[in-house]
């Protein structure tokens, strides 16, 4: 017992490509930014280390849990540091009213921390037996339990294909039908064993575990994932001055196809035909993009923490 106390309070997590996120986000002295996933505390300590005591931060985080850790960590810039307990899709109305209306420069990593999968008793791992939750927030109303057990065959295919790009979603979805009908799924280990029996032997993926994408997209349906990231990224390029920066580190397909998709379509002017005439929209660009490509990690990070090897970093300017 000690030695779980004791874990819990010392949770280990690495924060991904730190580096190179703080050489895009350019943190000056009095700067006001903002860590959309302030999680254990890893981004905004970096901020803090390298543009000295009088920056301000505002922290996002949904997880009562990670907050309370990050608190602790960041307790020498106490007075520095706003925290949050909400989505960073509501970063407009938490900026507003704090009275702020310019940032220099926000921040998003929008990856697992070790802490959720492997101490947070809530499901996320397929290699726990754990209860089937899977909400970030505790006070959303639907967990991965409602889901599995209430929606029907087409439903949880449908999740399960659009979310975990899993070929094998009406597979999965009948097999969890079959299953259900005798018990109700309760736990991660009994999901993950469903998808193991659902998925042919010779179709189990090499490199991932096959349960991986099936809890991928259950989480991202639980938490609204990526209607928040949508919102959230529209807002807070909005909320940059001119100058100021956005830094966003994704971990699959879908998160870094949408980060790709609205820097692109922020970074463009009004693309309205000719034909169309006094279209009136009027946009301009506002957005310069500083990685045509995302940058990625370095085999020295991924050999120090594997989780980073699918991190990938986009950033831009508002102009």
């Amino acid at each position: 017992m000690e030695k779980a106390l004791l874990e819990i309070e010392n949770p280990v997590h690495k924060s991904v490509m730190v580096k190179e996120a703080m050489e895009f986000l350019c943190p000056r002295p009095d700067g006001i930014y903002v860590d959309a996933t302030l999680g254990l505390g890893g981004h905004t300590e970096a901020i803090f280390k390298i543009s000295g005591y009088q920056t301000r931060v505002i922290g996002f985080d949904v997880d009562d849990e990670s907050l309370s850790f990050s608190k602790k960590r960041l307790s020498s810039f106490a007075g520095r540091v706003v925290f949050v307990n909400k989505n960073f899709s509501d970063i407009q109305n938490v900026l507003e009213s704090l009275g702020i209306y310019e940032v220099d420069g926000v921040v998003a990593d929008l990856g697992m921390s070790s802490f959720h999968l492997e101490k947070s008793g809530r499901g996320f791992s397929f290699l726990r037996d754990e209860p089937l939750d899977m909400r970030m927030d505790s006070r959303l109303r639907f967990t991965a339990y409602d889901l599995v057990n209430e929606m029907d065959e087409e439903e949880i295919s449908k999740i399960l294909k659009i979310y975990g790009e899993e070929k094998w979603a009406k597979r999965i979805a009948r097999e969890i039908l079959n299953y259900r009908r005798e018990t109700p799924i309760k736990s991660s280990i009994q999901l993950a064993d469903i998808v193991l029996n659902a998925i042919p032997r010779q179709f189990h993926p090499k490199n991932i575990h096959p349960a991986t994408r099936t809890f991928q997209a259950l989480r991202i349906a639980v938490n609204n994932e990526l209607e928040n990231l949508e919102r959230f990224l529209e807002d807070a390029v909005r909320f940059l001055k001119i100058g100021g920066r956005i830094v966003v580190i994704s971990f699959h397909s879908l998160e870094d196809r949408l980060v790709k998709n609205t820097f692109k379509r922020l970074s463009s002017p009004c693309v309205c035909p000719p034909a169309l005439p006094g279209c009136g929209c009027g946009r301009k660009s506002t957005l310069k993009i500083l990685t045509p490509s995302p940058r990625i990690p370095g085999v020295g990070e991924i050999l120090n923490n594997p989780r980073a090897r699918s991190a990938k970093l986009r950033a831009g300017e508002k102009i």
